[in-house]
């Protein structure tokens, strides 16, 4: 089965992709593109994927860099291939050659260019990460670079919808003690149970950090199965893991 990618015209003429699950070597609950190096899959079968991905994106696989995710707001910069993954949650390069890869599997992937100034940028942005400043940093990481803010796209690919993302009181005001307003990314729930709007929040941090255009795709990855993995949908099924989808830029 071939890969099948994600792509937004306004990344153009970059070369990227919001990776589905298909087209993968892994199987079992795993089934697809799983690139997940930290899930239990069988090695050899992620490796493959990952292989899989960084031809679709015409690098070699030590030049596919990633970090360790820690839902943090930290970013580093790139400008070679990584011996080892730091622990970050945001990339930005102006390295010719270099594809910038973030793992995610219901939180935000998000992908930055500058074209014009040659400088690209990726984060990992759940929801502690988007309230920590992830998303701001990268647009920072990526000035210190000489991109303009006003000329950086930002795009937001497969993540949980609000109607699949239902959260708790504590976690309302977790929010709320950042900013009263931020209750508007709130719907009533059961009970006590809310609804967040984990990529409309993300599309408010990437706007008011002045970035030129900000969107989101629009693919829930809790609700399509056949195309996403989704870390929620797994729990809810109480299957033992779950897959990883991956997403890249490069110049």
């Amino acid at each position: 089965m071939t890969l099948e990618i994600l792509t937004a015209d306004e990344l153009g003429p970059l070369r990227h992709g919001f990776f589905t699950r298909k087209g993968g070597a892994s199987s079992g609950i795993f089934a697809g593109l799983n690139c997940g190096t930290g899930s239990s899959d069988q090695t050899e079968a992620v490796a493959i994927n990952r292989a899989r991905v960084a031809e679709a994106m015409e690098v070699e696989p030590a030049a596919l860099v990633g970090v360790n995710q820690v839902h943090s707001a930290d970013v580093i910069t790139v400008t070679a291939p990584l011996a080892e993954k730091p622990r970050a949650d945001g990339m930005v390069t102006a390295t010719p050659g270099l594809a910038l890869a973030v793992l995610t599997a219901d939180c935000q992937p998000v992908l930055f260019a500058d074209s014009k100034a040659g400088v690209i940028g990726a984060a990992h942005a759940g929801w502690r990460g988007a309230l920590d400043g992830v998303l701001e940093a990268v647009v920072d990481g990526m000035e210190d670079l000489g991109a303009h803010r006003e000329n950086i796209v930002a795009v937001i690919g497969p993540t949980i919808s609000q109607r699949a993302y239902e959260v708790g009181p504590e976690f309302f005001e977790t929010f709320l003690a950042e900013d009263p307003h931020y209750a508007r990314f709130f719907a009533g729930g059961n009970g006590d149970r809310m609804m967040f709007d984990l990529p409309a929040f993300g599309l408010h941090r990437l706007r008011e950090a002045g970035v030129g255009n900000a969107l989101w795709t629009r693919h829930c990855t809790y609700s399509d199965p056949a195309r996403f993995y989704s870390y929620r949908r797994t729990t809810h099924a109480k299957e033992a893991d779950y897959g990883r989808l991956i997403s890249v830029i490069r110049l």
